[in-house]
């Protein structure tokens, strides 16, 4: 297995979607990518939670993961996300991924069973056997229902070709037990926004993060200051400017979040799938005005919808 750590920022990117929601737009995805990559940030990862994996068909988040392949054409790193309800399904998903030239996969534990630790090594093993790319396990364990020890994750580590962990589970002691006690196992990689400064001020290496897609070059810019200067000064001041909306997005549904985001900005990735609704009207003046506050421009609402 050929592996490279990742390091940065790696933007979990959203599926545009047509006007109607009926498919995926492929100009859409161009957009968000050519928008993240100019901001300065080191990876994508296509088909998470941001990318409303949940509501696609199969052969969308095929589709959703080879056009990020294509769009990010060999500047970045793509780390595709093959979660699925079955082992089955998450083989198929990875062998295409690595097919079509993903750097990585990202899986998600089976979010619906909540697998015990014995079925994830042979889930996750299955995968292992499959593909020759390193696989990053996706902890949200709000969403699986499937909660490791530190030691757990280590050993899974050990036993696949898991290399690297997403933690979107909001427990940064756990966090720190797994980057300090288990490093030599397995490579901590924060997913929980607002955990953001706190990560990368203790050392971790690289972050997957929502909010990267709507304001980029603040997101690189933070780590640079963090994660390659170590100027705590500076990234204070940056974090000042970042923090309320990564505050504001965890408070609402966080794909429509970055879909409304991403619009305010100029690149609109069309609307979330049902049942998801819009952000409400006052919401979405909020966003526009934290956004500002934090020196981003934005476009009036005829031209995002645009």
């Amino acid at each position: 297995m050929t592996t490279e750590p990742f390091t940065g920022i790696l933007t979990a990117v959203v599926t545009p979607l047509t006007g109607d929601a009926s498919a995926v737009d492929a100009a859409g995805v161009k957009r968000q990518a050519e928008h993240i990559i100019s901001g300065g940030i080191h990876g994508l990862v296509p088909g998470g939670s941001t990318g409303e994996f949940t509501t696609l068909t199969l052969d969308e988040r095929k589709q959703a993961n080879e056009l990020y392949v294509e769009a990010a054409a060999g500047r970045v790193p793509v780390v595709a996300g093959t979660g699925a309800l079955s082992t089955g399904e998450t083989v198929e998903l990875s062998v295409h991924a690595e097919k079509a030239g993903a750097a990585a996969v990202m899986i998600v534990p089976p979010f619906y069973d909540a697998p015990d630790f014995e079925e994830l090594l042979a889930h996750y093993g299955a995968v292992s056997d499959a593909v020759d790319i390193p696989i990053m396990y996706y902890n949200i364990p709000s969403a699986t229902g499937v909660q490791l020890t530190p030691e757990q994750l280590a050993r899974l580590a050990r036993e696949t070709a898991v290399t690297s962990y997403k933690d979107t589970g909001g427990d940064f002691a756990w966090f720190s037990a797994v980057k300090e006690l288990h490093a030599q196992d397995i490579t901590a990689l924060n997913g929980w926004d607002t955990l953001t400064f706190a990560a990368l001020a203790s050392g971790a290496q690289a972050g997957v993060w929502g909010t990267a897609g709507v304001i980029p070059r603040l997101c690189a810019e933070l780590y640079e200051a963090l994660g390659v200067r170590g100027d705590l000064h500076a990234g204070r001041e940056l974090w000042s400017r970042i923090f309320p909306i990564c505050r504001f997005l965890e408070s609402h549904n966080y794909a429509c979040g970055i879909k409304t985001g991403v619009e305010l900005v100029g690149v609109s990735a069309g609307p979330t799938r049902r049942p998801v609704q819009p952000l409400a009207p006052e919401h979405r003046r909020e966003l526009r005005t934290l956004l500002e506050a934090a020196g981003v421009e934005t476009v009036d609402d005829a031209a995002a919808t645009a």
